[in-house]
């Protein structure tokens, strides 16, 4: 299977959580990707939308190469094996985590408007345009069960295997349409795939102000 845009791929998850009878009180999307996926839910399930702010963090001398992520409310994971594996100190992280701290706090601003309602009491889905390792997935888990969400639930178009056994291990429920055992990239599974803008999130979550 092949989704011809993040939209389809939102519209066919948002079916598959309405025909298991998924009740949820508000949809988080993952920027930037994501958040176009989550709209879709979002729409079928005739919930809310809303954001949660993810960042990855990278290697130091490959960026791109994550050795950790982090989400709002302070939540840090480190990959100590990629870390030891890679030979990475933790005193040459620090400086990477400080800056995404700062793209973090930056897009909260961006993305989150006053008098948002808090997540405490209430039943999320987290949903991504796929996961790879999963591991941007997991702080946001931990990050919605630290601001005491009810139930996290995650959803997505399309997942590894190794990233659905470590979601499976935090969230209370991990949904998935496709699970690829020779997954190598998001990417992969769209027609089109274009990078996603922050104009983009700010009209889908702020449709008024668009």
């Amino acid at each position: 299977m092949v989704f011809s845009s993040r939209e389809e791929a939102g519209w066919q998850l948002g079916q598959r959580l309405a025909a298991q009878g998924v009740q949820v009180d508000v949809v988080l999307g993952l920027p930037r990707g994501g958040v176009i996926v989550a709209a879709e839910v979002a729409r079928v399930l005739e919930r809310p939308l809303s954001v949660l702010v993810v960042r990855k963090i990278g290697h130091p001398r490959h960026r791109e190469y994550a050795v950790g992520a982090m989400a709002e409310g302070d939540v840090v994971l480190l990959d100590r094996a990629a870390m030891a594996e890679t030979h990475v100190r933790q005193a040459e992280l620090d400086e990477i985590i400080e800056e995404e701290s700062a793209r973090l706090h930056d897009y909260q601003e961006r993305f989150h408007h006053p008098g948002e309602q808090t997540l405490a009491a209430k039943s999320v889905v987290i949903v991504d345009d796929g996961l790879a390792t999963g591991a941007t997935a997991e702080a946001a888990v931990m990050s919605a069960k630290k601001q005491k969400a009810r139930s996290v639930i995650v959803a997505v178009p399309v997942t590894s295997p190794e990233a659905m056994n470590r979601l499976s291990a935090v969230a209370d429920r991990v949904v998935a349409l496709i699970v690829e055992p020779d997954f190598v990239a998001v990417g992969q599974f769209y027609q089109s795939f274009p990078q996603t803008t922050d104009e983009e999130v700010q009209s889908l979550l702020h449709p008024a102000h668009a």
